[in-house]
């Protein structure tokens, strides 16, 4: 898939890897909608490639916000034709130390994000994807859908249902729309603001949206990023072993 000349709609484009994919996307000639929900950072990203980027302030864990924003985009941008969902949100849980009553509305924004975002736009944009003679939709989910760790629950559940919803959309488009690709791109731990403080040997933002960008060219529908590929490994010679290790991450 060739990305010069194509518009490619970026969920929290204006930081940490998307910022990333922003950048990289428009060095090899596209034009970037990046949609976040802090508008002084998307105006940043706009003024710094003036043009090529155009930026929408919406909150994603609010879903009637994602819906409308999605049930316009084919009018707003109709040359659209790659989505990438990769704007996410990890919160730490101790079911047991927390007040869930404290704790619930936390979780919700996290499935809405996380999960309720992606299938809105994916969903919204398939009619117009499919008058095209070739798209992308790009999910990013992470080596925690495939093991999870104890201390986010409900990220590890919403990036393995994302995983699943891909797999399963993937299935559709084969049957009735084979010309969209849709891609599961499965990311380890990533330097990134949300990161700050976890775990060590975390890839670069930079390296990994390029390896995301390399996997979308190369039309993979599976993209195993970095120490990722060592994980899918590792769950077929010893799952328990791989479960052991992520357990604690």
């Amino acid at each position: 898939m060739n990305l010069n000349g194509r518009t490619v709609l970026v969920t929290g484009g204006a930081r940490g890897i998307g910022r990333e994919l922003t950048r990289q996307l428009v060095g090899q000639g596209a034009h970037v909608v990046a949609v976040g929900r802090d508008p002084g950072r998307l105006e940043s990203l706009a003024a710094a490639h003036p043009g090529q980027v155009s930026t929408h302030a919406v909150d994603l864990a609010d879903p009637e916000a994602t819906a409308a924003f999605a049930d316009g985009l084919a009018r707003l941008h109709p040359e659209l034709s790659v989505l990438i969902n990769n704007a996410g949100v990890q919160t730490h849980t101790d079911f047991f130390r927390e007040d869930p009553r404290v704790t619930r509305p936390a979780l919700r924004r996290e499935t809405a994000l996380n999960l309720e975002a992606v299938t809105t736009l994916s969903t919204a944009l398939l009619p117009h994807l499919r008058t095209l003679p070739s798209a992308a939709i790009v999910n990013v989910t992470s080596g925690l859908a495939l093991a999870p760790k104890a201390s986010a629950p409900v990220y590890c559940a919403t990036k393995a249902a994302v995983r699943t919803f891909t797999r399963a959309l993937r299935y559709q488009c084969e049957d009735t729309a084979p010309h969209i690709r849709v891609i599961d791109a499965v990311l380890p731990l990533v330097d990134t603001d949300m990161t700050r403080g976890r775990g060590r040997g975390k890839l670069g933002a930079a390296r990994t949206a390029g390896a995301v960008i390399a996997g979308i060219r190369r039309e993979r529908s599976e993209l195993y990023i970095g120490r990722t590929r060592i994980l899918r490994a590792l769950l077929r010679l010893s799952p328990a072993l791989a479960h052991r290790i992520l357990r604690d991450g």
